[in-house]
């Protein structure tokens, strides 16, 4: 077999759990898509994101003839998922690209911290830059802001 590897099954875990938990509180004309590509057009960057909110008519409206990235802008909520080998790009480059596009809301799980599994949120993107972050390690529960309106528990995810 060659190719790159899958996504290791915790993250795919980790994933199910953050959508499951959303779908209850998102308005209807939003969806959750994994694998969709986004396109940071200040950097003309494409990334590949673990889970993208965004509206489903502008998903359903894509041309069938096309396989052209969304916006990133359009985006309501990013999240990544480290994976032992991505964890720097996940915490410097796809930050820095999101904060740029820009991504009103990021949540980067990062099983891999040197100080443990943590979550954090990143919201106010200005000028390339997210104004506000908050941390936690798992176990705790970080408040998705509105449209979301969600405490996400993440003591269920493994690490």
């Amino acid at each position: 077999m060659h190719g790159v590897p899958p996504p290791h099954a915790h993250r795919n875990h980790i994933a199910a759990k953050v959508q499951r938990a959303l779908y209850p509180t998102l308005p209807q004309d939003l969806e959750i898509y994994q694998t969709l590509g986004v396109h940071i057009a200040p950097l003309g960057k494409l990334y590949i994101p673990d889970l993208v909110v965004a509206p489903g008519e502008l998903i359903a409206s894509a041309s069938p003839d096309r396989t052209d990235p969304v916006d990133a802008a359009e985006a309501l909520l990013i999240v990544e998922i480290t994976s032992q080998g991505n964890a720097k790009d996940d915490r410097t480059k796809k930050l820095w690209a999101y904060a740029h596009a820009p991504v009103p809301v990021h949540l980067l799980i990062d099983r891999f911290d040197e100080h443990g599994p943590t979550s954090t949120l990143f919201t106010k993107p200005h000028h390339g830059a997210y104004q506000h972050a908050e941390r936690v390690p798992f176990g705790q529960q970080v408040r998705l802001p509105v449209p979301f309106d969600l405490k996400l528990d993440t003591a269920a995810f493994p690490h």
